[in-house]
């Protein structure tokens, strides 16, 4: 198959996120992608690995620990989700996307093993988009001969396909709610889901939780002999994020301290390649910045957790100054709360939507989240709202375009698009 056709099957799935609770329409345990795992020869142990579970942030800290690692030396694979304008984006070798011919090739070899399994009654239902898609990253990085290899869970943690992994260090970011359709109306129903990802005896690096669910991961913990290791400043290394915002900081320290754990292990990891290589990590779509005057941001809030620390950072910032906010949802978030901490500190809340059946429709929006703004337009074309935003704000404005990683992705790709157009 061309890469064309893979990415338009994997498409043709139906969407990646899966939950126990959708059991009766395809199997949600980890069956699928342990069988599909042995039949290609266990690739994802190919490598010693790094498992990172959590609500917010873990995408960040699994970028964070892979630049520290390439910055060692290490030849390192990531495997991220969701993508911002790409598949490719999910599956990296020492930092950059796998291409297109790999992706299909790659996606080929996995394909022709599935329907093998399938026709000889060893699978019961066909692998989900997002197991697909993490086959390819273990078989990959396998045949790319990887030093070492950061995963980011998908959904939850114990039932996710990532979950066959026998890594060397596991961390868990802050936990709050997301999801709750899947993983539980508690945060300590959700601690429990994301601490399913710890294994016997391989150390744990905790960032700070709330109380409750924190007394969850202690208790799987001990369990199963986990050393915790709580993630905090490191007093003997002065790091600076490059990402903005205060959170990028306990992720930063995140990555730091399973460095440190990787130490203890053996692995040859200098002080100044964990500074360099925090220094030098990007993420794009987390308040990452495409413009001054005005200034245009793109940060994924897409939960209230989020939501809060995006407001944390408007009032340090653009305190006085005039925010123009572009928002869309998705159906299964928080919308309004959501809404209640950003619109607002909005001059102007642009009502928009990204190219996806998910998508809560602009009119919709307006009704649930509309009494707190100021002020509202709805514009359903994300690209369009953009440029409305771009007519509107002054030079000393800032623009930010917030709510959905899919809105943020699609309207980052536009972006590029739009330059390359204005330097012809």
């Amino acid at each position: 198959m061309n890469y064309d056709a893979s990415v338009r099957y994997l498409l043709s799935l139906g969407r990646e996120l899966a939950a126990p609770t959708q059991a009766a329409a395809a199997k949600f345990d980890l069956e699928n992608i342990f069988i599909l795992a042995e039949r290609l020869g266990r690739p994802d142990r190919a490598y010693p690995s790094g498992h990172i579970a959590g609500t917010n942030g873990k995408g960040s800290t699994a970028a964070f620990l892979e630049s520290v690692l390439r910055r060692a030396g290490f030849r390192t694979g990531l495997n991220t989700s969701p993508h911002l304008e790409k598949i490719n984006e999910r599956i990296r070798v020492n930092g950059v996307e796998i291409t297109d011919e790999a992706f299909a090739e790659t996606f080929t070899r996995i394909r022709n093993v599935i329907e093998e399994l399938l026709a000889a009654g060893k699978l019961r239902a066909h692998p989900t988009y997002f197991e697909c898609v993490t086959a390819m990253a273990f078989e990959y990085f396998a045949r790319e001969r990887v030093d070492f290899a950061v995963f980011e869970v998908g959904l939850g943690g114990r039932l996710d396909a990532t979950n066959i992994l026998s890594p060397v260090v596991t961390i868990i970011t802050r936990i709050d709610f997301d999801h709750e359709n899947f993983l539980g109306h508690s945060l300590r129903e959700i601690a429990r889901e994301k601490a399913g990802i710890l294994k016997h005896e391989v150390p744990l690096v905790l960032a700070e939780q709330r109380p409750e669910a924190r007394e969850v991961i202690l208790a799987r913990a001990q369990e199963l002999s986990c050393p915790v290791i709580e993630a905090g400043p490191d007093h003997s290394l002065e790091i600076k994020p490059s990402l903005p915002g205060r959170f990028q900081l306990q992720n930063a320290q995140n990555a730091v301290a399973a460095a440190r754990v990787l130490q203890t292990r053996g692995y040859r990891i200098p002080a100044d390649a964990i500074a360099e290589g925090i220094a030098n990590t990007i993420w794009p779509g987390r308040l990452e910045k495409l413009q001054s005057h005005p200034d245009v941001y793109l940060d994924g809030a897409h939960n209230p957790s989020a939501a809060f620390e995006l407001a944390a950072f408007l009032e340090q910032n653009f305190a006085g100054r005039k925010i123009w906010l572009l928002f869309a949802a998705l159906r299964d978030k928080a919308v309004d709360e959501v809404a209640g901490l950003l619109f607002p500190r909005a001059e102007e809340v642009i009502l928009t939507a990204p190219r996806t059946p998910r998508a809560v429709s602009p009119a919709q929006l307006a009704e649930i989240t509309g009494h707190h703004a100021a002020r509202f337009s709805v514009i359903p074309e994300a690209e369009r709202a953009l440029d409305y935003a771009l007519s509107k704000a002054a030079p000393d404005d800032a623009i930010f375009i917030t709510g959905s990683l899919y809105l943020v992705g699609q309207l980052r790709h536009y972006w590029k698009n739009r330059a390359q157009v204005h330097a012809r």
